[in-house]
């Protein structure tokens, strides 16, 4: 399942085409992916203009102009892509790159199909999902803090509210293992597996450790929590800024591949030797949580 840098990628890919670009028609190939699709879904967006594109944590924001957001998630196989002309011109599920794993581009797995207009430019934006673990809900403008997947929602590792200060009130007294802590959707919004895992590795705390003993007595957070906050915001950014560590098939929406799954330090390399200068650790894998969790147990404490 694509995380927070993937989905950003995606956002970032999607919106040069689709913000402020009209709906002039939706396409939907079958009535629901993980769910029915929203009543009158086609006729609540067609002629609407696409003011923005956004995301909260994991999940694409399409807002239009009628008041009405799409909250898009991508589930486990989708994908959108981008083809522009007149439909005659293109050859049906071709997507412009060369790719690594790349994601379906079968046509029999284009679910919905969005037919944008700019001035007398036509683009099509198509949504892909071959394992339809995805979902797309129609929510009001004014109630999105509402919606169920957001209420309770920690700030993003992206933003400025994530702060060391913020960490250290809600590590304090906590005796849950600094991993499951940081995965906590509460805590920190869309914050997943993989990066919590290089996060914790750049700041050499053991994902075992207790969240509390970061904290000190009267509440401050130590100076091995200002590090990790920082290590957070850097491991985000690193990734997004090379387009998402396109696991499995996850690709951007232009076509390239990011490729920060080859500068993984930790995730996914039990067995090989930990790339800290001078640790002769190697990289071990325990289940925490029903997750996989890659440390060094020789530099990670």
């Amino acid at each position: 399942m694509p995380e927070l840098p993937e989905v950003e990628t995606v956002r970032r890919g999607l919106a040069p085409v689709m913000e402020g670009a009209r709906i002039e028609r939706l396409l939907l190939t079958r009535p629901d992916l993980r769910f029915p699709f929203p009543e009158g879904f086609a006729e609540l967006v067609e002629g609407r203009e696409i003011l923005s594109l956004g995301r909260r944590a994991k999940y694409l924001l399409i807002e239009l102009d009628n008041g009405l957001t799409i909250v898009s998630h991508l589930g486990m196989s989708g994908s959108f892509r981008i083809e522009s002309g007149n439909e005659e011109a293109q050859t049906p599920g071709e997507t412009p790159g060369e790719f690594h794993h790349p994601r379906s581009k079968d046509g029999k797995h284009d679910h919905v199909i969005f037919h944008l207009t700019r001035g007398a430019d036509k683009t099509r934006v198509i949504y892909n999902d071959p394992r339809r673990f995805g979902f797309m809900h129609l929510v009001r403008r004014a109630d999105i803090d509402l919606y169920p997947a957001f209420a309770g929602l920690g700030p993003e590792p992206t933003g400025n509210a994530l702060s060391a200060d913020y960490l250290a009130s809600r590590f304090e007294g906590k005796t849950q293992p600094l991993k499951g802590a940081l995965l906590d959707q509460k805590l920190i919004a869309g914050l997943g597996n993989i990066y919590v895992c290089e996060a914790l590795w750049r700041s050499h705390l053991s994902p075992l450790r207790a969240a509390s003993t970061l904290v000190t007595k009267k509440g401050k957070p130590k100076p091995a929590l200002e590090e990790l906050t920082r290590h957070i915001r850097d491991v985000i950014a690193d990734a997004i800024a090379a387009g998402g560590s396109s696991l499995r098939d996850h690709i951007q929406t232009d076509g390239s591949l990011g490729y920060f799954q080859h500068s993984f330090s930790v995730y996914d390399r039990e067995g090989h030797a930990c790339r800290f200068p001078d640790c002769r650790g190697t990289v071990e894998r325990i289940t925490q949580s029903g997750r996989s969790t890659f440390y060094c147990a020789a530099c990670q404490k």
